[in-house]
């Protein structure tokens, strides 16, 4: 839910270029869409999605706790065996 001047300091400070970051503070449809959105708070659930070349969903999860991190390691697994 950052707003694209946020998102853009931030990959200022980490050095990060080539990244294309979108935000979803406007209208919230990718929270909805995805089921990522908790109303109350305006916020966005953790969660990683992996896709193929035709945009269709090949791995997912979903972070209970918004404080816990996904595990990265399975998602760039999932990746990398789409090659």
């Amino acid at each position: 839910m950052d707003l694209p001047f946020a998102q853009k300091r931030w990959c200022g400070a980490e050095g990060i270029e080539n990244a294309i970051m979108l935000s979803d503070y406007f209208d919230h449809s990718f929270g909805r869409d995805y089921a990522l959105l908790i109303n109350e708070w305006h916020l966005l659930a953790r969660a990683v999605f992996v896709l193929d070349t035709d945009n269709t969903i090949r791995y997912v999860e979903y972070v209970d706790n918004i404080n816990s991190e996904p595990n990265f390691e399975a998602a760039i697994a999932a990746a990398k065996e789409l090659n």
